[in-house]
């Protein structure tokens, strides 16, 4: 699904997209090959708190993420254990994760504390999802 703000943090979904692409093909194959097609891609679960928070996040700083919901997926368990390992995660869950301009850049932990630092901006910036 690709959300965007209707108002401040408000998310109106806009068209859904399978995460599966055709075929069957490697899950990290595909994951990579669906984070390199926008410039931030989530993939997220759909009731999962910390993916709305980083959502949000990224909404309210006027970025129009691509997310792919993987629980809409019929692949999307494949999809979201192949995250964990490419994650190194070992706790039941390793969503959201956030790709920026075709690069990983983790899940909530490593995009808040970008955030913070202030590196997720210049981040933003370079892969044309900002243009503040």
């Amino acid at each position: 699904m690709y959300y965007q703000t209707e108002s401040w943090g408000s998310y109106m979904p806009t068209t859904t997209r399978s995460v599966g692409g055709g075929g069957g093909g490697d899950p990290l194959e595909r994951i990579e090959r669906l984070a390199s097609e926008n410039a931030v891609v989530i993939f997220s679960i759909s009731n999962c708190c910390m993916c709305h928070a980083i959502k949000r996040l990224l909404c309210g700083m006027g970025v129009n993420p691509t997310v792919y919901e993987l629980d809409e997926d019929p692949r999307g368990k494949d999809m979201e254990k192949a995250l964990m390992r490419l994650m190194g995660s070992c706790s039941s869950s390793a969503l959201p994760v956030v790709f920026i301009g075709g690069k990983l850049i983790g899940a909530m932990d490593r995009v808040m504390a970008s955030h913070i630092n202030g590196t997720l901006v210049p981040l933003l910036k370079e892969a044309g999802a900002l243009w503040l």
